[in-house]
């Protein structure tokens, strides 16, 4: 993880303003994807529900992002999730997939209109091509924030997701949202799982883009 320093205030000299250059592990995921074949297995009253889903998800590089001499490069998502055949949102996400080169640290931020947020951490290299994160509730560093009723009916303990690259160049998820169910004494594995092909080629990130006009 980020190692702390002194000097909290001056920003590294090496930043390359070519982000999607600079992603390391999270390169293969830039772009806009389509999965046909998510598969969602979520609570409901009388037990588990297998629940098949569509997804269009869009990862555009950001500008290179400093917290004082900390360097990230990373992508800004949008995923929007429905059930085959239908217009009414499923699912929907917004974040952050961050990659800080200096550490190897992957950092994954999410956020959903249920009033939920999380961010979750893993290590990889820089050419991994699986690598897997998480977040548990309770902690400051990476963790979970939900409303009071969320807390009192759906408590989420943990939220685990590894992400694959695969070889002919389209990337899978598999998300494991450990779930404290009011009345259950058991936690609920809450499991989302798809694989994604991409759709069209990613935007240059706006630095890269002026500097390149200028060429």
């Amino acid at each position: 993880m980020s190692a702390c320093t002194e000097d909290v205030f001056t920003e590294p000299s090496n930043i390359d303003v070519d982000t999607l250059a600079n992603l390391g592990p999270l390169r293969a995921m830039a772009g806009i994807w389509e999965g046909k074949r998510g598969i969602d297995i979520k609570p409901k009253a009388d037990g588990p529900k297998t629940q098949a889903f569509v997804e269009r998800l869009e990862l555009q590089p950001i500008d290179p992002q400093t917290n004082g001499p900390q360097l990230f490069y990373g992508l800004r998502y949008s995923s929007h999730v429905t059930k085959p055949g239908q217009v009414k949102t499923y699912h929907d996400q917004v974040g952050y997939w961050l990659w800080e080169p200096a550490t190897g640290t992957v950092i994954h931020s999410l956020a959903i209109p249920r009033a939920q947020v999380a961010l979750a951490v893993g290590q990889a290299t820089a050419d991994a091509k699986s690598f897997t994160l998480k977040a548990e509730r309770g902690t400051t560093g990476y963790g979970i924030c939900s409303t009071p009723f969320l807390e009192h009916a759906f408590r989420t303990d943990s939220f685990t997701i590894t992400v694959t690259i695969h070889d002919d160049g389209s990337w899978s998820y598999d998300e494991d949202t450990v779930l404290m169910i009011k009345g259950q004494d058991e936690p609920f594995h809450h499991r989302d799982t798809n694989k994604l092909r991409k759709i069209e080629e990613p935007t240059p990130n706006p630095l890269a883009l002026e500097l390149h006009a200028q060429a």
